[in-house]
């Protein structure tokens, strides 16, 4: 009898949730590991470029962009594309050479076929500890060694974006000594042709 009756709230429970959603489904469906991957990526992404905006950078560089403002904008639309490209690229290669959509799409699945399991698994040798520690050591032996690979990705990763972000500030600062070296070209031509105008202005 209880366990008609629970079966009797359970199924009043989803009617209900039906009914509330307009007869959709009780529950919104989770989403799969890969799409949270990917919306992890994605904030990443998008806090990463607030973290470098646009106007921290003219803070860094006023002189340059109170000269060249233009150009001091292309130089950063184009070093943060860049940016993104090569993170999104770098984290390509991670889920390619790990594998990782499969894995997730076989953690989604293994995750749904245990909602409706009622009993534990079975253990071979009937000892818990051991069952449980000849089936963890391998996987987290192998969980360390790839989060040791990770690791190891993004220091690289963050060491591509170190360079790059000192080839961005040796290019700016290179873009002003030419641009210094212009503005003294022009004055000394400046100079020398109000010392020819002021020769031709001399009483004869």
């Amino acid at each position: 009898m209880a366990a008609a009756g629970g079966d009797g709230g359970a199924a009043a429970a989803a009617e209900l949730g039906a009914a509330e959603g307009g007869g959709g489904p009780a529950l919104a469906a989770a989403p799969s590991r890969a799409q949270v991957f990917a919306t992890v990526v994605d904030t990443f992404l998008e806090k990463l470029v607030a973290a470098g905006s646009y106007q921290r950078f003219v803070n860094s560089y006023r002189c340059f962009y109170k000269l060249q403002p233009q150009l001091t904008r292309s130089i950063y639309d184009q070093f943060i594309s860049q940016l993104q490209a090569s993170i999104k690229e770098e984290i390509q290669e991670v889920k390619n050479e790990g594998n990782l959509e499969g894995l997730f799409s076989s953690l989604d699945k293994i995750v749904e076929e245990a909602k409706d399991r009622e009993e534990p698994a079975w253990r071979p040798s009937g000892i818990p500890e051991d069952d449980v520690r000849s089936a963890m050591v391998p996987y987290l032996l192998k969980h360390r060694s790839h989060l040791r690979r990770v690791l190891r990705e993004k220091e690289e990763q963050n060491r591509k974006v170190a360079e790059s972000v000192l080839m961005g500030r040796d290019r700016i600062a290179e873009l002003e000594r030419l641009i210094q070296a212009r503005q003294q070209a022009w004055q000394a031509i400046n100079k020398e042709q109000r010392e020819l105008i002021m020769t031709f202005q001399e009483p004869q």
